[in-house]
């Protein structure tokens, strides 16, 4: 039964002398973030019946404004009217609980600025902020003046690096994934990048593999660009969002994404000085947009026929089902999967949403993983795809319902890779299993090179190995990221898949009976724990056993005492090569305490045949660092104590 909205009606105010912008409406079959253009002064009245009550938000560019519903009623469908009223109205009634306005001006001239810590945003290779207001305690830092100067100062590193001859005009590409504040970020990233004397060619919703592809396509004039900026948070919540820069070769690393970041606050500060801005309108005429994903999609499509011989539909008959948990990925089911023969009926949250009202877009995540499942069994499919918000990770299912992610994903792909390039070394992160190890080595004849946590430290490792002669054409982390040597080593999700795909297709063509447990039988014979957990035990910043230090130096006073205290213990002995933090071995398990990449944590990650064996390893943990009373040591507790 259909229901009237807890809205009555919605009426906002904006004068045309601060914003140019436009709302597109929700509707129930388009994306549901708004794009923006022009509203200048104009009512806007809406009736809602919202299909996702708990978390509706109507968006606009310039102001942020959300309306949060909460309800009780069954979700039904949501739809959006937009009508004009001539008449000016200086109020809105609106029965809800929230409504969330953040205001930031737009224009030509810049009028107030907050202070930004600009090294604050540096997450590793990326740079992540909070770009909607909504979330106690996390206030918005990644605003549309902080994207300009950050765009901006992309242009500049890129000039730095490219060094253009004359007056030839640098091109980059912009795209974003499903988030409400996509669009906004993608017109500010275009003023700055405009400003500062940059083409710029807007790709839409798009997903992070694509946008590095871009700078790789020069056969398309009209698409080819120098660099390429991708806006993502990948799979954190809807408040956030960050970007990705890409060149021809490659992500951009941790140095680079600093020198950027200083930059754009010098950049930042002029303008806060009474810097000039350009206006959207300017923008736009200097603006082109382009369908960037149509070729992306027709690469994907030709690698799979090419590798079952030129089939046009190698995957005929085959019943595959995709979720994209509302992220940028739902084009896979209809652009890749479709146009080779396979069935996709079943799929699920492949419209974009920026609220991601199903589950978190994370091959990690146990609720995603668990609808994918559902969903391969209850359609009785082949075979289940899921990806992240921005497809550079996915993970895979099969008809039995066996998961196919982590270590599993990681063995099926070494398994592809090294019937390719018999004795290849595969690298991995810290946290894969001794198993995984004995399986790659053992029973695939390849080498297994565990490196650090973090994609790019992995990929990056591998390309060393390469330039020192040591093959190497797989990296890939338990996360879900994997690339290959001849993709240009991208971390694509999407392109991960289609290796399985092309294995698949080529084993139909010689037997078309086949089915996809074919895959899952290449990794029979892995050997997996019964007991997998990560433990994160916190340091206390505050705490006066600091005595004033950081808490890096504090967690490697934790590391270097566990050392030397595990050298002592008979049961347990060290991992012979590692990289990072302490590897332990022992009770048929093995233990990992390491220092996180940013955050002030000792992620400990624990796997064992039974709860008594992993319990052992945690004993060991617990007794040698109880002496840092800094160390949040209640979890470890907790489990010792229930184990």
């Amino acid at each position: 039964m259909r229901w009237e909205s807890h809205i009555s009606t919605l009426l906002f105010l904006f004068p045309s002398s601060l914003f140019h912008r436009d709302f597109s409406p929700y509707t129930e079959r388009e994306a549901t973030y708004p794009s923006m253009a022009a509203v200048s002064g104009r009512i806007i009245q809406t009736t809602v019946s919202p299909r996702q009550s708990k978390n509706l938000r109507l968006i606009t560019s310039g102001t942020i404004c959300a309306v949060k519903l909460h309800s009780t009623v069954p979700h039904q469908g949501l739809g959006l009217t937009w009508t004009e009223n001539s008449a000016m109205q200086k109020s809105a009634t609106v029965k809800t609980k929230n409504l969330l306005c953040n205001a930031s001006q737009s224009g030509t001239a810049v009028s107030s600025f907050e202070k930004v810590d600009f090294l604050k945003l540096q997450n590793g290779s990326d740079i992540r902020g909070v770009a909607i207001e909504g979330v106690e305690g996390e206030p918005v830092n990644l605003t549309e003046p902080v994207t300009e100067a950050i765009a901006a100062a992309f242009g500049g590193w890129l000039l730095n690096k490219k060094k253009p001859e004359g007056s030839k005009r640098l091109r980059v590409s912009i795209g974003h994934d499903s988030r409400i504040s996509a669009k906004i970020l993608q017109n500010a990233a275009s003023r700055g990048l405009v400003s500062a004397g940059f083409e710029v060619i807007q790709y839409g919703l798009a997903s992070t593999p694509a946008m590095f592809n871009s700078t790789l396509t020069q056969g398309e004039a009209n698409h080819w660009v120098d660099g390429s900026i991708m806006i993502t948070a990948s799979h954190l919540p809807y408040n956030r969002n960050g970007f990705k820069f890409f060149t021809c070769e490659g992500g951009l690393g941790k140095a680079d994404i600093k020198d950027i970041l200083q930059r754009a606050s010098s950049i930042y500060e002029k303008l806060s000085d009474g810097g000039v801005i350009m206006s959207n309108k300017d923008v736009e005429a200097s603006v082109k947009k382009a369908d960037y994903m149509s070729i992306y999609t027709s690469d994907l499509v030709s690698a799979v026929r090419r590798a079952a011989g030129n089939i046009e539909k190698p995957l005929k008959g085959l019943h595959i089902v995709v979720d994209a948990g509302n992220g940028a990925g739902g084009f896979f089911a209809a652009k890749v999967l479709e146009p080779l023969g396979a069935i996709t009926s079943g799929s699920q949250f492949l419209e974009p949403d920026g609220l991601f009202p199903n589950h978190i877009p994370n091959p990690e995540d146990k609720t995603a993983m668990q609808a994918i499942t559902k969903a391969v069994l209850d359609n009785k499919a082949d075979l289940g795809i899921i990806f992240d918000t921005d497809v550079d990770r996915s993970a895979a299912v099969d008809s039995t319902g066996r998961e196919i992610n982590r270590n599993r994903l990681i063995a099926l792909m070494a398994a592809i890779v090294l019937e390719e390039h018999p004795g290849t070394t595969i690298v991995t992160d810290s946290v894969t299993s001794d198993g995984l190890t004995t399986f790659i080595e053992n029973r695939l004849g390849g080498k297994h090179h565990r490196f650090k946590r973090g994609y790019k430290n992995v990929i990056d490792e591998a390309i060393r190995l390469n330039s020192i002669g040591e093959e190497s054409h797989l990296a890939i982390e338990t996360s879900g990221h994997g690339a290959l040597k001849e993709n240009h080593w991208l971390d694509d999700g999407a392109y991960l898949m289609v290796k399985l795909l092309n294995k698949l297709a080529s084993m139909r063509a010689k037997d078309p009976s086949i089915e996809s447990k074919c895959l899952t039988d290449m990794i029979d014979g892995l050997d997996e724990a019964g007991i997998a957990l990560e433990i994160r035990l916190k340091i206390d910043q505050n705490h006066a056993d600091l005595k004033g230090g950081s808490f890096r130096d504090y967690g490697e006073a934790v590391l270097k005492h566990l050392n030397n205290t595990i050298e002592s213990d008979p049961n347990l002995k060290k991992a012979p090569k590692n990289f990072e933090g302490v590897r332990v071995s022992g009770y048929g398990g093995w233990f990992l305490l390491r220092l996180s990449l940013h955050d002030p944590v000792l992620p400990l990650n624990i796997e064992a045949p039974t709860k008594e064996d992993a319990h052992k390893l945690g004993l060991a943990v617990l007794n040698a660092v109880r002496e840092f009373p800094a160390l949040d040591l209640s979890a470890l507790l907790n489990f010792v104590q229930q184990s």
